[in-house]
Parts: C-alpha cells; sequence; structure tokens
C-alpha cells in the first residue's frame, strides 16, 4: 500500500527519537501543518503518514469498508521503515490507532490527543444524534458517515471553536473527505481499547470545549492507562489547528524531555 508520508528533519536533532503522528477520521497527514515544523524546530525527527484512503494514500475508493487492522498496519509499515521505534502521537481515531497498535507493540510512549475513548464512541454517536439528528440519520442507514461533516459549518461545529476564523475553514474544508463506516461500528463497541494489554506510557490530553469526546470519557480514557488527562481550556477537538496549539505542543515536548526521550 502507497502511503503519503510527510517527513521533516531538525536542523539540528536533540531528541534522538523520532515522532509519527496519526491523524483522525476524515483527516490526512496535512492536519499536522502546525506541529510537523514546530517539533521539527524544537530538534525532533518527525513523521506524518495518511492513512489509506486518505490524502494522497492509495484506496481512497474502498474506504468506507476499510477496518481498524488496516489502519493499524499502515502505522506498522511506517514503524518498520524508521531507525528506532518512534513515539506515536494519536489524534482523535488516530488516538484509537494508537491504542490498538499498543496493545500488540511497544514503543517509548504514545499520546492520545482528543483520543477515542476507551469506551468508544457510542455515546459520541448519541450526543450527534441529538445535535444533528437527519445528518445522523443518514450516517446509519446509507453507512457513510461523511454526513455529519460534509459542510464548512458542520465540519467547523465539531472541530473547532465558535471563534476560529471562517476564513481558516474556508481554506481547511476541502481537505476534509469520508471515513470508513466499519471503523465507526468497530468503534462502537465490536472492537474496543484494552488498555490492560497496553505496556507502553500514555500521554492523554483532551480540550475542554471538545464537542465530539466528553470531558469525562478522555478523564476515564486516563484512569485506564493510569495516569491523568490534562485538559486544555478554550480549546475544541482538534487541537493541533486551534488557536493555542503551541501550548499542546509545548505540554507534549516537556512530557518527552522529562522521559529522557
Amino acid at each position: 500500500m502507497e502511503l503519503e508520508i510527510i517527513t521533516k528533519q531538525p536542523a539540528q536533532m536533540t531528541h534522538s527519537t523520532p515522532l509519527l503522528f496519526i491523524h483522525g477520521a476524515w483527516h490526512g497527514a496535512w492536519c499536522w501543518e502546525n506541529f510537523l515544523p514546530y517539533f521539527a524546530e524544537s530538534g525532533f525527527e518527525v513523521h506524518a503518514l495518511s492513512l489509506r484512503g486518505h490524502g494522497r494514500s492509495e484506496g481512497r475508493e474502498d474506504i468506507r469498508w476499510f477496518s481498524i487492522y488496516d489502519y493499524v498496519d499502515d502505522v506498522s509499515q511506517l514503524v518498520t521503515s524508521l531507525s528506532s521505534p518512534p513515539v506515536l502521537i494519536g489524534h482523535s481515531m488516530g488516538g484509537y490507532i494508537t491504542q490498538k497498535y499498543l496493545e500488540t507493540h511497544n514503543v517509548p510512549a504514545g499520546v492520545l490527543l482528543a483520543s477515542i475513548p476507551v469506551a468508544g464512541i457510542f455515546k459520541m454517536t448519541l450526543r450527534f444524534m441529538k445535535r444533528r439528528p437527519w445528518s445522523t440519520t443518514k450516517t446509519l442507514f446509507l453507512m457513510n458517515s461523511w454526513y455529519l461533516v460534509d459542510s464548512p459549518a458542520l465540519a467547523k461545529e465539531a472541530f473547532f471553536s465558535d471563534d476560529f476564523p471562517d476564513e481558516e475553514i474556508t481554506r481547511l474544508f476541502p481537505n476534509l473527505q469520508p471515513e470508513s463506516f466499519r471503523v465507526s461500528v468497530e468503534t462502537t463497541g465490536l472492537n474496543l481499547p484494552r488498555p490492560k494489554k497496553v505496556k507502553s506510557p500514555l500521554l492523554v490530553l483532551a480540550a475542554e470545549n471538545d464537542r465530539i469526546f466528553s470531558l469525562a470519557e478522555q478523564r476515564a480514557t486516563a484512569k485506564a492507562y493510569n495516569t491523568e488527562a490534562h485538559i486544555f481550556a478554550d480549546m475544541a477537538h482538534n487541537m493541533m489547528l486551534e488557536k493555542g496549539w503551541q501550548k499542546v505542543a509545548d505540554k507534549i515536548i516537556a512530557w518527552l524531555t522529562a522521559r529522557g526521550l
């Protein structure tokens, strides 16, 4: 499978462990446009992939039926190509992929960024149904989750704060795309994360104003991994693109540095 991979090398490498960024549903490697240069400037070798069917990777025509294990295989493909095991940094669905990958692999550390919680997306679906009943009904009956975010207004409501600039929504929206419906089913309850199988240390970061996953879900996820969630005030789901994204990046850098990574 040919995957889009964006790599940035630091001018001076001060951290020996590479970082691998894994995007969430409807996104691609493009969503790390702020993080990649920032972490490279901080001395990290950084990589971001577009999962199969996303961005410029192969498989767009089959995207609705890919499984979580297809996405885990994509991560494995990139990890094995690196000179040393990376830190995995997963946003939203990418956090779920990170959790599933770590059930059978060890890496120096992982970061869950507004991640799908250990309890899955059932409560998220109920929230969408309450807020956007028609879009959710279409998604369920037509088995296509694109209808949840298929306009700039819906995308802004789901991913960004109310004061996020409309011109930025106009710029970013064309990059969004359909997502695997099969993974939606798996994350509803058929294939939930199994924290007891994960041995790598995890940092759990959450956004106070996240409309997709609640703070209670994020705190429960952190507790399942024997840690506490760090909450960022005045931020919505897309923490790597929101105003204040540098605070999120700095928290990750400080945590990795404290661990000698």
